[in-house]
């Protein structure tokens, strides 16, 4: 998906002139009604396939040191990435599939469909920008049918995970690190874009896009939102 030569053709197609506006998603909690990667690390327990009382208590205390907007990420995709290590690409890929169906399915949100096949019609260029590991987030974009994805990459060595990451993770200012460093590769720029986000650990990207939206936003965001008088909108509301 990312990277591609397909997707690098059209990419530099549709921004010759810079005629088309990026609009920019985060993933959990924005696109889908929860934590894909909290999510992943309960669906291992759940499977018996990490030691369930560590696992579960680790996993929540570093989601919630993320919602504090105070999370150690290093340390946090040193425990995220290593179960990737135990299995083939093989195994992982069944299990996702279950996790894919089981979990992500019920998350899906009509209206975040809806947003999304909006800037699409409007010919805008979607990527998800998501601090989650690609392996979990990358079959997710493809089911939300967007162009491209940043997320934080784990070190592949002979087709096995290594458990180390690759580059600058994607979270917080890293996400703008890593969108700037994805312009260079596709021409085009930030007029125009959009970003759309819950938390506030995207708020150092918020500020750099002309149109930033709070999307169910936990507290943090919400206050810096209206202090400065981006649109609030919610995907869940039955509304």
């Amino acid at each position: 998906m990312a990277n591609s030569q397909v997707t690098s053709t059209v990419f530099i197609s549709i921004f010759k002139g810079n005629t088309v506006s990026l609009a920019i998603f985060d993933l959990d909690n924005t696109l889908i009604a929860g934590d894909s990667d909290h999510s992943w690390g309960q669906f291992l327990v759940e499977k018996k396939l990490v030691d369930a009382e560590h696992y579960r208590a680790e996993n929540d205390r570093f989601y919630q040191d993320y919602e504090r907007g105070a999370l150690d990420i290093k340390a946090y995709l040193q425990f995220s990435l290593e179960p990737l290590t135990r299995y083939s690409r093989a195994q992982l890929d069944d299990l996702h599939r279950e996790f894919m169906d089981t979990v992500i399915k019920p998350m899906r949100l009509q209206k975040a469909n809806d947003l999304l096949s909006k800037h699409r019609a409007q010919g805008d260029y979607l990527l998800i920008i998501t601090s989650t590991n690609g392996f979990i987030t990358e079959p997710i974009a493809r089911s939300l049918g967007v162009d491209d994805i940043l997320a934080t990459n784990a070190e592949i060595v002979d087709g096995i995970y290594t458990g180390k990451m690759l580059g600058t993770p994607c979270y917080q200012e890293g996400k703008i690190t890593r969108l700037n460093e994805w312009l260079k590769s596709y021409p085009g720029n930030l007029e125009g874009s959009w970003f759309y986000s819950d938390s506030i650990n995207d708020l150092p990207l918020m500020e750099v896009v002309d149109k930033a939206v709070a999307v169910d936003p936990d507290p943090q965001l919400l206050a810096a939102a209206t202090e400065r008088q981006w649109p609030i909108i919610s995907l869940r509301d039955s509304s």
